[in-house]
């Protein structure tokens, strides 16, 4: 969930496209376009693998879908297809995918057509498609059909329902709904019975899906969709879990794209784990808590720095400040009236939810200056500091008190479906408490709360398996090169997954970014300009390549922050109906962030 939105001049990425803006000065320069339309410029000029046959052989029996696409949401176009459940039995079940595509405003340049996905895992990648005149460069509108597929089970393809009904779904997962994360015997023994009550729903009631929702299952599919809109080669561009798929299939089709970019990069070897790392929590491999807590030290100790005309919870020792918030709300959560409380784990996850954001750095020191005075049992508030800060808190808990209604919201389903089905997990949920503690030690604050993630996975009650699920390798030498950016205070995706991911891949260029929040386009000319170009021109930045976020925390004056206009509209929490609402922007109008997950552990 964002607290504010971040927005980038519409023309800046096309200008450096052209080679009419001045790159940051930690970037390499960034030459006009080539002249030819499709030269192809690798990062490493040696034989390249191909798809295995028993790859080829899985998707290339599969007849090509015929889409018969009719007009939705205004400017874009809507689709279904149909795919195999087991592409070993090609004639048997079938799955529904869902589709939206925007056209090329120029078709007779058209290069084909650009797959995008926003991650999650469970997030719709229709909504992030019908969304792209706003946030992706008119250059890419230009040349490409903007194409979004709803993986199996998710979004408006097909759904994975691991439940009868909502009714029987909302006893379920009361806790899991309710609590980031336990704290606590009482509330661990809840939440592992919660977990358990949604892996052993997914593994009988919705297990015929739930077993085929791996991420390989995701890149065959995506391969058949490829066919469908024509395309000899995919063009890609994913986004945090995204990056996983963009990575399944660079391995396991390795020859049948042109152009490929993962932002926010999970190193897909952690992701998947081995018989080492195989009894581990999943973030112990990924280590996004490390992520998050490296973020919120650098943010804490740029706001001491700044002093309180810049930021509102400057002073001295903010770190030190932070942790005695911390450990009076585990003491004593907040009562803001009417049956809230605002407690330690959701705390943590409002911190968190601000890292997300590239510009949450002044939502989190407003937070946190309310929470330093509100907590403090020697000084208490005075009744217009209380009135101030509950609205503020109050916005944190309102979407979590929510109860599921109708219809069926299989959200977490989602999630947990493709996590459990592409990963070795621990075989017990009995043993999490004790690692969440220990991640705890090593990443304080989120490595309890990024632990608890996974715990549906636990494989004595996760009980369905994709027998088809891709483990690896994941170092192939592609026929083209990968595009791999990571972001050095990402939250989410640890940067130094995004490093080992570009080491695997014997043929991918990094792309480093110093921004905040999740991902990095949409943050800066830089990063943007050069994810662009790739996709267009298949032509990479130069190596050890370094772009620089245009937000950087607490450079501001408060009061001029205040008064400085910032985006209200917010593509990752819109609905596709405000979206059309909002309407397309107008030409040189301000493109907005992608509408990338940002919501911790909700999928």
């Amino acid at each position: 969930m964002l607290l504010s939105s971040r927005l980038l001049a519409a023309g800046a990425a096309g200008l450096i496209l052209a080679g009419g803006l001045t790159a940051p000065a930690t970037a390499a320069p960034v030459a006009p376009a080539p002249a030819a339309t499709e030269p192809t410029a690798t990062a490493d000029a040696a034989p390249s693998a191909r798809t295995s046959a028993a790859e080829a052989r899985r998707v290339d029996r599969v007849p090509t879908p015929k889409l018969d696409w009719y007009g939705c949401y205004g400017w874009a176009q809507c689709a279904t297809a149909e795919v195999p459940l087991d592409y070993d039995n090609p004639r048997g079940r079938q799955v529904t995918l869902a589709l939206v595509r925007v056209r090329a405003k120029d078709q007779e340049r058209k290069i084909g057509s650009l797959f995008v996905n926003p991650g999650g895992p469970g997030v719709p990648a229709t909504y992030m498609a019908m969304a792209a005149p706003e946030f992706l460069s008119d250059a890419l509108l230009e040349r490409f059909d903007i194409v979004g597929v709803d993986p199996r089970g998710i979004g408006a393809s097909d759904q994975v329902q691991c439940f009868p009904s909502t009714g029987k779904q909302t006893r379920a997962l009361k806790t899991l709904n309710t609590l980031p994360f336990p704290m606590g015997a009482k509330q661990v023994k809840s939440y592992v019975k919660s977990a358990g009550r949604l892996a052993r729903g997914c593994s009988t009631t919705g297990r015929e899906l739930a077993g085929a929702m791996s991420t390989a299952e995701v890149a065959r599919d995506m391969d058949v969709m490829r066919r469908a809109v024509g395309d000899d080669k995919l063009t890609y561009l994913g986004f945090s879990y995204g990056t996983a798929l963009g990575q399944y299939y660079a391995n396991m089709f390795p020859d049948r794209f042109r152009a490929l970019v993962v932002d926010g990069t999970i190193n897909p070897r952690a992701w998947v784990g081995n018989r080492r790392t195989g009894d581990t929590n999943l973030d112990a491999r990924l280590r996004s808590a490390d992520g998050a807590y490296r973020a919120l030290i650098e943010l804490l100790h740029r706001c001491e720095r700044a002093g309180t005309t810049k930021c509102a919870f400057a002073g001295p020792d903010t770190v030190r400040k932070f942790g005695t918030i911390a450990r009076r709300l585990k003491r004593k959560p907040l009562n803001l009236g009417e049956g809230m409380r605002f407690t330690y784990a959701l705390f943590v996850t409002a911190a968190l939810e601000a890292l997300y954001d590239p510009q949450g750095s002044d939502g989190l020191s407003n937070m946190l200056a309310a929470l330093w005075t509100m907590t403090d049992p020697q000084r208490g508030a005075t009744p217009d500091e209380i009135s101030a800060a509950t609205v503020t808190l109050r916005e944190r808990l309102t979407p979590r008190r929510a109860d599921r209604g109708f219809p069926y919201d299989n959200s977490l389903e989602a999630y947990a479906a493709v996590m459990c089905t592409d990963g070795r997990h621990p075989a017990s949920a009995k043993g999490w408490a004790r690692q969440a503690a220990a991640a705890d030690r090593r990443a304080p604050y989120f490595g309890r709360a990024w632990a608890w993630a996974s715990v549906p996975c636990a494989r004595n009650d996760w009980t369905v398996r994709d027998e088809d699920a891709y483990t690896g390798p994941f170092n192939r030498r592609t026929a083209h090169p990968v595009l791999v950016v990571g972001s050095y205070w990402d939250p989410a995706t640890n940067y130094r997954d995004a490093v080992k991911a570009a080491d695997l891949l014997p043929n991918s260029r990094l792309l480093s970014s110093d921004n905040w929040g999740h991902t990095a386009y949409g943050t800066s000319a830089c990063a943007t300009g050069y994810v662009d170009r790739y996709l267009l021109y298949r032509d990479l930045p130069k190596a050890g390549t370094v772009c620089e976020g245009d937000a950087q925390p607490f450079t501001t004056p408060i009061e001029q922050g205040e008064k400085s206009g910032l985006a209200s509209f917010d593509l990752s929490t819109a609905t596709p109906e405000q979206v059309v609402a909002h309407g397309l922007p107008a030409p040189g109008e301000p493109k907005l962030l992608p509408p990338v997950d940002r919501t911790p552990f909700a999928g």
